[in-house]
């Protein structure tokens, strides 16, 4: 018998405008599907509805996967592919096992022999990251910035001297509760003349993707209150 197979499907990382942001051929696949691993069912659910209002949620598997899942439970997940069932691997945002929990799955995926196929959909690290003007040939995407502002005011004063001195882009977030800390942090302790740009509400109607160095944001603040936010410092490519 053979195997079934993996499929990695990107979702919106905003909004309900899946129609527009993720490609036709995704979305036709997708609604094939009947075995999901999803962080957040009902999250998953919601979205199937989105894309297909008669979507079978009744008949369809979904299994949880996040930081609370055992070793064990993995197995179990993928014991659909060996009765010839293809499995789609959903993101809460955005595509999967990028910034989000699904690389373990695939790992195991990979190690069983199982084939792994990936979708094309939207990622706010690499919309941020060709939006900005800054090296899209060497950069690092840092995740969440430390809670505690001492640890959160190192990391960002080593992302500014190394982008001075190796032109690395430095793409980083938080949650929207603290976005405004976080920029005033980047305000008040990087150098008037180090470059910033803010990417928010990437794929809505309102998107905004900006770069200046600080002391112009320092004369134009954005409302970055309750906005998914993607930050990148850098430099840009006409400057070097």
């Amino acid at each position: 018998m053979e195997k079934g197979r993996i499929y990695l499907i990107p979702t919106t990382i905003g909004g309900d405008n899946a129609l527009s942001v993720i490609p036709s051929e995704v979305i036709d696949y997708t609604k094939k599907l009947r075995f999901f691993i999803v962080e957040n069912i009902k999250t998953a659910r919601r979205y199937l509805r989105k894309i297909d209002p008669s979507f079978p949620i009744d008949d369809s598997t979904f299994f949880i996967l996040n930081k609370h899942t055992k070793n064990l439970e993995l197995s179990q997940m993928l014991q659909p592919v060996y009765e010839s069932n293809d499995i789609g691997i959903l993101s809460e945002a955005g595509c999967p096992a990028v910034a989000d929990p699904g690389g373990v799955i695939i790992a195991l995926a990979h190690q069983r022999k199982i084939k792994v196929v990936p979708f094309v959909g939207p990622s706010s690290i690499l919309l941020t990251l060709m939006g900005s003007g800054f090296s899209g040939q060497n950069f690092h995407f840092h995740g969440y910035l430390p809670r505690e502002r001492k640890e959160r005011l190192k990391k960002i004063k080593f992302f500014e001297a190394n982008t001075k001195k190796t032109g690395t882009t430095h793409l980083f977030m938080d949650t929207p509760f603290r976005n405004e800390n976080v920029f005033e942090d980047l305000l008040s302790h990087l150098m008037e003349n180090s470059y910033l740009c803010i990417a928010s509400n990437l794929t809505l109607p309102d998107e905004s993707i900006q770069t200046k160095n600080i002391k112009e944001w320092k004369k134009t603040r954005p409302n970055l209150s309750k906005k998914p936010v993607m930050f990148a410092l850098g430099t840009p490519e006409i400057l070097k």
